[in-house]
């Protein structure tokens, strides 16, 4: 009887082990704190700017990430109210990752970078050109006085020399990583999400790090494949998020043991398309592009 008494106990404390991390993968739904919809048409990215969020939208009637209509635009976003900071000037098609720096701000675009001198509005942007065939320009992370440009549909990601912000460099190519798409780096370290161009999830399309940016060598970081497309630390830098459309969510990843968990969120109208995201201030920022709205949620 001692045997067998012990043996159902056993077994129960094994069920309630196995339920506990069951829901300790699982977050609790978060309503969001914030829709931001105001002067917002289809936003792919965001970036933090002067105690507020830029927002960068292709403001065109449908959605084509690769649209040439050049009514692109740059707003942002600060105590509940939008104003417009870049203008639809004919320079922006499809407006995706920023990276400002002593208030040059860079913006990728269609087979491009377009360079805005915010201290200096109405200035005529600089325009960085990427090779023939570079279409999907992405995302962009710098570390030191190099700033690193992903490239989704041809495996690239670039750097360029912006030790001088007004006069930046060439495009010089750099490492090649499947679909990358958004781009981290902190300390030296790259974390780079990658996305299928053609929409055909591949076990290839997961999260990489490198390591040693002078010497790159991408390592698999998280092995479970998906559509990834933001990425952001944590507020306490122990943690990234991540963005993935297939299903589309958020999700959180532990950077000491490489676990995945979603973040649920509760909303009236679901998640569509999860782009560029950040996380600024303990709260985060996701862009939901289908869906023209950006959805600020604390962390």
């Amino acid at each position: 009887m001692r045997k067998g008494f012990l043996w159902m106990a056993l077994i129960g404390l094994s069920v309630n082990l196995q339920a506990q991390a069951s829901r300790e993968n699982v977050s609790q739904e978060i309503e969001p704190v914030a829709i931001v919809q105001d002067g917002i048409r289809f936003c792919e990215s965001t970036y933090p700017y002067n105690g507020g969020i830029l927002i960068a939208n292709f403001g065109t009637s449908e959605l084509n990430p690769l649209n040439s209509e050049g009514k692109g635009y740059i707003v942002w976003h600060k105590d509940g109210k939008t104003e417009i900071i870049v203008p639809a000037d004919g320079n922006l098609s499809a407006p995706k990752g920023m990276f400002e720096r002593d208030g040059y701000l860079f913006v990728c675009d269609v087979n491009k970078i377009v360079v805005y001198h915010l201290s200096v509005p109405g200035e005529h942007p600089r325009i960085i050109r990427l090779p023939e065939g570079d279409l999907f320009v992405n995302d962009l992370a710098a570390s030191g006085n190099m700033l690193y440009v992903s490239v989704t549909n041809t495996d690239k990601i670039y750097r360029i020399d912006i030790s001088d912000p007004a006069n930046p460099g060439a495009p010089v190519e750099w490492t090649s990583i499947p679909g990358p798409n958004g781009l981290l780096v902190d300390s030296g370290v790259m974390y780079v999400a990658s996305y299928p161009a053609d929409g055909k999830t591949q076990d290839k399309h997961i999260i990489y790090r490198i390591d040693n940016l002078d010497t790159p060598q991408p390592e698999k970081f998280v092995q479970t494949p998906g559509q990834y497309d933001g990425i952001a630390f944590s507020s306490d830098k122990k943690s990234i998020y991540i963005t993935n459309w297939t299903p589309a969510q958020l999700s959180k990843i532990d950077l000491r043991t490489r676990q995945i968990v979603p973040v649920q969120l509760k909303l009236a109208n679901p998640l569509i398309g999860p782009a560029d995201i950040t996380v600024d201030g303990e709260k985060i920022y996701i862009p939901d592009l289908p869906n023209s709205r950006v959805l600020v949620v604390e962390e």
